[in-house]
């Protein structure tokens, strides 16, 4: 009985330590630069307005992004996610910010003015803008992380025609060092729909993309629930008032195997 006492007694000893520890993570390398560029005073004022939505904070650390990588940000838009990058890699990363040679050349220029407007920009002087076909992605050196937040399911519509999503995978891998992650989210559509919402309703079907990337070899290493929204019916366009920037949306963090 003493034995068993003991035992018991060493286990509440054990989960009392985890609990505590769990309670209070040891700070991570990023975390400062993280909180840096989120505070960064020359983001605009309607971007930083997005955060509690968009919760750059978490898919960060998400991805294990960190001081001295180099990222890709695909399809950059606007540049939100750009900016922060580049305060969070710092001097000694690189940025390289994607625009497809499709998107430019079939879409409002309102859609990449804000990457564009990097290119000359002082202020982030570790932004490298790249521009081609999207299936024809490469940087100029091997690459950390490639991240695409908002952007895949386009890669399906007729304004990205003519592409190869088997070859734009193939070249994110190619471009990611062994062991490099490929970050992506995107709007979720109902199971079982595959592609067919992605050019209506702007949304994927994640068994659909899941499934396109690893064929590229990659490895769905873990999910995040922090976009999910279960209220989302899935039926809405992710334009409309009534879900915009509050649906449901998948993070996969796939890895490139070492």
């Amino acid at each position: 009985m003493r034995c068993s006492s003991l035992v018991r007694h060493l286990c509440l000893i054990i989960a009392a330590t985890s609990c505590a520890t769990a309670a209070t993570p040891a700070p991570q390398p990023g975390d400062a630069a993280l909180a840096q560029a989120l505070a960064d005073p020359a983001r605009p004022a309607e971007e930083i307005a997005l955060d509690p939505l968009r919760k750059p904070a978490e898919l960060i650390a998400f991805a294990g992004l960190r001081p001295g990588d180099r990222v890709a940000d695909f399809m950059s838009g606007n540049g939100y996610f750009t900016r922060i990058f580049s305060r969070v890699v710092g001097s000694t990363g690189r940025v390289y910010a994607f625009l497809p040679a499709q998107q430019l050349a079939n879409c409002s220029p309102r859609e990449t003015l804000g990457t564009r407007g990097l290119e000359h920009d002082s202020r982030y002087p570790n932004v490298q803008v790249l521009i081609d076909a999207a299936d024809r992605f490469t940087a100029p050196e091997p690459l950390d992380v490639v991240w695409m937040s908002l952007g895949y399911h386009d890669l399906h519509d007729s304004f990205m025609k003519p592409l190869d999503i088997a070859a734009l995978n193939s070249a994110v891998y190619r471009a990611l060092k062994p062991g490099g992650v490929y970050l992506i989210v995107d709007h979720v559509a109902s199971p079982g729909s595959g592609l067919r919402d992605t050019e209506t309703l702007h949304r994927i079907d994640p068994e659909s993309l899941r499934a396109e990337v690893t064929a590229a070899g990659f490895v769905l290493e873990a999910q995040s629930a922090v976009l999910r929204n279960g209220a989302d019916s899935h039926t809405l366009k992710v334009f409309d008032p009534a879900i915009r920037h509050r649906t449901d949306q998948l993070v996969f963090r796939f890895r490139k195997p070492g």
